[in-house]
């Protein structure tokens, strides 16, 4: 371990004492940065990531301008896909597009597996560069079963999902063959990055906010319980995020998984009052990011206040990912307000 790591982090994943509530922010490495604009004149998402060096120096360099407390490894939720057999391609101004959507029974079951030291071997070799490069823990991430199966059915980004939705109401079966295709990808997808190195996982399901919770009790919850179950053994803390999914959160909590992150539709204090006592990550609205100073620094007390009087730990991040026109200067200035703000 580095002589001045700052493991405040994972200290506040598993309700432990921190010298200041530690922040990081969805999607920090990228398009706000004008290095990385640089850097995506030259490559796309999928050559910056079959790059070691290059992802290595994108995931670190937030860490470097904002001194944020984790890094999260730069690269998509698709990034497995292709190993089990998906054509998918991430178009600019679109997002992944799926050249075979699963349709039938007969697409689940031609779904492979993955064998990550094959199929994915220059993740894990700019896990491993990037634990001899920084100071701040390195959390990586999957997608979540949902999330993945929606663009794998729709083809691409939907805005209600009534493909996905319709698929998992009429084939029951082939929905469950799909979930747990996933979800054993997920699982041996997240192991091989925890065995390089990573520290912490976050699984995503963005878009799982679209179903109710008697649905998600249904279809989706017996997945993800497999899922936290099999990671809970690699004894790193697990974090469970979705957007528009407020009334999800206390499922998740359920789950054997460590943090509750939470979109900007819950407060710190209604999730306490709730019932949610594990540490809790969020929330700022990252619109909010846009706004003048005074603006940002009282919405961030109000979250603050709230994560430090939650019963759980508190890890200051936004409600959803940093988006093109947030000036890097204001997270600068804003992980240095939490860090003053909450130190003890």
């Amino acid at each position: 371990m580095t002589i001045n790591f700052n493991g405040n982090f994972l200290k506040a994943c598993k309700g432990e004492s921190v010298s200041h509530v530690p922040v990081w922010y969805m999607r920090q490495a990228g398009r706000s940065q004008p290095e990385y604009r640089a850097i995506k004149e030259k490559y796309s998402l999928f050559e910056i990531t079959h790059q070691p060096e290059l992802c290595a120096y994108v995931t670190k360099l937030p860490v470097d301008q904002y001194n944020n407390d984790a890094a999260i490894l730069y690269k998509d939720i698709m990034t497995p896909l292709p190993a089990i057999g998906v054509d998918v391609e991430i178009k600019p101004g679109i997002g992944p597009v799926i050249a075979n959507p699963v349709r039938t029974m007969a697409d689940v079951e031609k779904l492979g597996t993955i064998n990550p030291q094959a199929d994915v071997a220059y993740v894990l070799d700019t896990i491993k560069l990037l634990r001899e490069q920084l100071t701040v823990p390195l959390i990586s991430f999957g997608g979540a079963p949902f999330t993945l199966a929606s663009y794998m059915i729709e083809g691409g980004p939907s805005k209600n999902y009534n493909n996905t939705k319709a698929f998992m109401y009429s084939q029951p079966e082939s929905w469950f063959l799909l979930m747990d295709k996933l979800a054993d990808m997920t699982i041996t997808y997240c192991k091989a990055q925890i065995h390089a190195g990573s520290q912490a996982i976050q699984i995503f399901d963005s878009w799982v906010g679209a179903l109710n919770v008697q649905d998600y009790r249904t279809f989706i919850k017996p997945t993800m319980q497999k899922i936290f179950t099999a990671l809970k053994e690699e004894n790193v803390p697990l974090i469970m995020f979705g957007v528009g999914a407020s009334h999800l959160a206390n499922e998740w909590h359920d789950l054997p998984l460590d943090v509750v992150g939470l979109d900007w539709r819950l407060s710190i204090k209604e999730a306490g009052e709730r019932g949610i006592k594990k540490t809790v990550q969020g929330n700022l609205d990252p619109a909010i990011l846009l706004a003048p100073w005074d603006v940002i620094e009282t919405k961030a007390k109000e979250i603050l206040d709230q994560g430090m009087a939650h019963e759980g730990g508190f890890i200051f991040n936004l409600g959803h990912g940093v988006f093109p026109q947030v000036n890097p200067d204001t997270l600068r200035k804003l992980t240095a307000f939490v860090h003053e703000y909450t130190t003890k």
